[in-house]
């Protein structure tokens, strides 16, 4: 049994309980995984010891969807000024190239950046299995757990190729009971649906315009059976709503209905473009929507109605989207977006710092039915991400340190991330990757998969 650990002094703890409190030179005691006590002048005669002097505590933030293979595809210069269909259909090209190396490379370099930058739990969406490749999602699991994040991974899908009028090339698409099967087998083999969970797997068809409506049905029945999350991107651009309209004769919201997916165990990408009528109903629903702020504005698909959303009472979390559509893994960065674009979208006063932080936190708890993370309070996991505001880029933001994380800054890593009551990032460093070697690797596969595809000599 490893020996307690103890924050001590820190400048302040931004808990992110119901009451928005927040603690001034306060100790946070930790036990194993789970949080023992927060308060002030702690004591624990055998505990390790963080001196947090100077730094603002807040939750581990929880980035609700990513797709960790488009890592190694980051700024590819044919596709930097594409919109979404379009920056797709050059992208598959490219990524039906992917072997399970690359998925495991990639998730070392994009989990191991969402850790730096004081995310402590991703999902991820990988839908896209090149001539039927298997063990793409197993790899990912294998790198979230030497890195020791905490990891929802969807298994994703495509079924409908081109010749079928859908968006990928048949050779990217799998036969459905194949999906099926696969999806059942990581369900088995590695889903913790326990309290404090490493690991917990959602089913996820890719879209729409890549998946039948027979798939989108059984995968619903599945996950109601197997007791998991399901998943899917929506309401992205008005390309697909165009494409709902024309296929099906339905709005991307009501097509979703009638595959039985308006549901609590379902949580959505993108959701831009939507009316009012629309968002009462995924509020009544208790749909949650995983908001990428980065990727929308990187595509020209627009910016969601947050706003309204919060209001209206559906769950909202954060994500970094996939890393060729951002392209980064910055998840402090990605609150600092969100807090800015929707002072643009809905007025000056309507995104606050904290609210952007909430949605990073417990926003994401329970965009994925999570109520053991994304609060720092007796019994909750022990997952903590510290930043170190007494530098030259936080100086003079004393009156307010926490909302300094997201207004300065010109550094986004934390002192130390915290998973699980493990200290994964310490000084501002990976302890589990060298960061050099994965960076030299990362660049290797990038240049491998672009030249197989044809994009370079």
């Amino acid at each position: 049994m490893r020996p307690p650990l103890l924050i001590k002094n820190a400048l302040r703890v931004a808990t992110m309980d119901d009451a928005g409190t927040e603690l001034e030179g306060a100790d946070i005691l930790i036990k194993g995984r789970v949080i023992l006590a927060v308060g002030k002048n702690l004591e624990s005669d055998d505990a390790h010891i963080l001196d947090a002097r100077g730094c603002v505590v807040i939750p581990g933030m929880v980035n609700t969807h990513h797709h960790l293979c488009q890592t190694l595809t980051r700024a590819t210069p044919a596709a930097q000024n594409a919109k979404l269909f379009d920056w797709l259909v050059y992208h598959y090209q490219v990524w039906r190239h992917l072997t399970p190396e690359y998925a495991a490379l990639g998730a070392q370099v994009g989990l191991g950046e969402l850790l730096l930058t004081g995310c402590t739990t991703s999902t991820d969406h990988t839908y896209l299995y090149p001539r039927g490749l298997t063990g793409l999602v197993d790899a990912q699991i294998e790198a979230a757990r030497s890195l020791g994040i905490r990891f929802c991974p969807t298994r994703g899908s495509m079924s409908v190729g081109a010749s079928q009028g859908g968006l990928p090339p048949d050779d990217c698409t799998e036969p459905e009971e194949d999906i099926l099967r696969d999806c059942e087998r990581l369900v088995k083999e590695h889903h913790d649906k326990g309290p404090y969970g490493m690991i917990q797997i959602g089913l996820a068809p890719c879209a729409p315009f890549s998946v039948s409506t027979g798939l989108m049905k059984e995968t619903a029945h599945m996950a109601r059976r197997l007791g998991v999350r399901m998943h899917t991107h929506l309401c992205e651009t008005l390309d697909e709503e165009r494409y709902c309209l024309d296929k099906y004769k339905l709005r991307p919201i009501d097509f979703l209905e009638s595959l039985g997916w308006m549901d609590s165990n379902v949580w959505l990408a993108h959701m831009v473009h939507v009316n009012d009528e629309e968002i009462r109903r995924l509020a009544k629903a208790r749909v949650g929507i995983a908001h990428c702020p980065s990727s929308n504005l990187r595509l020209g698909s627009g910016v969601p109605p947050v706003r309204r959303y919060l209001d209206a009472g559906v769950a909202v979390g954060l994500a970094v989207d996939g890393s060729a559509s951002n392209d980064t893994s910055d998840m402090l960065g990605e609150v600092r977006q969100t807090m800015l674009v929707h002072r643009v979208k809905s007025g000056v006063a309507s995104m606050p710092a904290r609210e952007a932080l909430r949605m990073a936190t417990r926003g994401g708890a329970a965009v994925i039915g999570r109520d053991d993370i994304g609060m720092i309070a007796a019994g909750k996991a022990a997952d903590l991400a510290i930043f170190d505001v007494n530098r030259l880029d936080y100086a003079g933001s004393a009156g307010d340190p926490v909302a300094s994380l997201l207004f300065c800054g010109a550094g986004h890593r934390t002192k130390w991330t915290i998973v699980n009551g493990h200290i994964v990032v310490e000084n501002g460093a990976l302890k589990n990757l060298d960061e050099a070697e994965a960076t030299r690797k990362a660049n290797a596969a990038c240049l491998d998969l672009l030249r197989k595809a044809g994009a370079i000599a």
